[in-house]
């Protein structure tokens, strides 16, 4: 047994998974292995096995040898997380979904899809779209990640702030309990009220309550046209405020981002875009609806926002025109690595009056540790991306940011907020779980993990201290 009570994956225990899956669907190789012990995290832990099965039932299978000879197995997508989520930190077996990549059924009468988890996202609204149907959720990983990893996460995206995240799509879901029963939650239809919401309680369960197999989601028609302008102004108070007023006067942006200053000038030192150096924020904002609609809520926002200290505001006429201003979001994350090698990446989000708080006290906080800050993220819905750029190299710089990111932890939920929008808990947040939620809260959750998992063999010591 290992040092965490769980028993070493021996040559037999190899062969029995290699049976089940066929032996070409398992890695085994030191070199192999490696390359599924991390996530977008700075995290790593090898594996002892990676396995990638093609059914719910060779699933089931692994999962009721796990719990027999007592294995650990850790579900994963395609890695893109940012919490830690997909790391196997007590070995055993790393259970991949990419084989079950098929989108089963698009209808679009009743305007929903049947997926697999192992589906890329963007390529699945790409399809959807041609059919005149929309799939909003938009993780900036969109282009790479699962949607089955969105549906273990509860994704969100910039569109958030309009359409909201994965759970507000998701219908029903076939899912193998830790135990190797197979379930189906939910409906395929817009209403379902018999029993427990099953399908609520497995989405953004991070893979500690079951793998999800199957996926039903909501479509909506496909919006017909889109506005997008950029807006620069003088302090982070007066995007604030904007941002606030532009809800306020019954227009929902379908994107509304913000960058601080200090992003902007990451930036501008990567694109040399022109973008003035001394703003104090920049807003991104985007309609979307009726065509003979978008300029008048452009228009609007262009009043809103005249009052309030801004420097300029550009309004794109066509695509090219769009891109270009998206350039600048869509830039911050390479750019942001000229400060510092390491990213260490938090996804907090504030009720949107406490956005400038919070970007105005989390500098202060890193400033006390000589620390580089930049906030930037989804403003429409509070929820900031704030990253921490450290050079692990320097003594000390990574201790200094862990306590930075605890006071700001302990700040998001002075200002009314809470400490993920998107990200999950996973093992980098675990720590500071009971900062948020009360112990009856956290001993119910454990309950269910206890009740679904007793053996506690599915992405054990995740969302939990170990």
């Amino acid at each position: 047994m290992s040092s965490q009570g769980y028993s070493v994956l021996d040559k037999n225990r190899i062969r029995q998974i290699e049976a089940i899956v066929g032996k070409e669907h398992v890695l085994s190789s030191r070199e192999d292995l490696i390359c599924y012990g991390y996530d977008a995290t700075n995290l790593e832990v090898l594996p002892g096995l990676v396995v990638f099965p093609g059914s719910a039932k060779e699933i089931s299978d692994i999962l009721i040898l796990a719990n027999g000879d007592r294995f650990p197995v850790v579900p994963r997508g395609m890695g893109t997380g940012f919490s830690g989520g997909a790391i196997p930190i007590h070995g055993g077996v790393v259970l991949v979904t990419t084989r079950l990549n098929r989108i089963l059924e698009v209808d679009t009468e009743n305007l929903i899809a049947i997926v697999e988890p192992g589906v890329v996202t963007g390529d699945f609204q790409k399809e959807v779209e041609k059919r005149g149907l929309y799939y909003p959720p938009d993780p900036a990983s969109q282009l790479y990640c699962s949607l089955g990893g969105n549906v273990a996460e509860c994704a969100g995206g910039p569109r958030a702030v309009k359409y909201g995240v994965t759970k507000d799509y998701v219908l029903g879901l076939e899912v193998v309990l830790p135990t190797g029963e197979v379930i189906e939650t939910g409906v395929k239809t817009m209403k379902g009220v018999v029993g427990y919401d099953l399908t609520k309680l497995f989405v953004g369960s991070e893979g500690t309550l079951g793998i999800v197999t199957k996926i039903i989601l909501r479509l909506l028609p496909l919006p017909e046209a889109r506005k997008t302008a950029m807006v620069l102004f003088r302090e982070v108070e007066d995007a604030a405020t904007a941002v606030s007023r532009i809800i306020s006067s019954k227009i929902v942006p379908s994107t509304l981002e913000l960058m601080d200053n200090a992003s902007i000038q990451c930036v501008e030192d990567y694109l040399n875009m022109g973008l003035p150096r001394d703003a104090g924020a920049l807003l991104l904002i985007e309609v979307d609806g009726d065509r003979e609609v978008l300029p008048k809520q452009m228009a609007r926002i262009d009043e809103i926002t005249s009052g309030l200290n801004r420097i300029e505001m550009k309004i794109a006429e066509n695509d090219e025109e769009t891109q270009t201003l998206w350039k600048a979001r869509r830039a911050l994350s390479p750019a942001s690595y000229r400060l510092n090698p390491t990213k260490m990446a938090e996804d907090i989000t504030v009720p949107r009056t406490e956005i400038a708080a919070f970007i105005r006290e989390s500098k202060k906080i890193a400033g006390a540790r000589n620390l580089k800050i930049i906030n930037f993220g989804h403003a429409g819905d509070g929820n900031l991306h704030t990253s921490i750029m450290i050079d692990e190299k320097k003594e000390g710089e990574k201790k200094a940011a862990e306590e930075a990111i605890e006071e700001i932890f302990k700040l998001t939920v002075r200002l009314g907020g809470t400490l993920s929008g998107e990200h999950g808990v996973g093992i980098t947040k675990a720590p500071y779980l009971d900062l948020e939620l009360k112990q009856g809260a956290l001993d119910v959750m454990k309950k269910i993990k206890k009740t679904l998992d007793p053996n506690n063999i599915l992405n054990p010591g995740k969302i939990f201290k170990a």
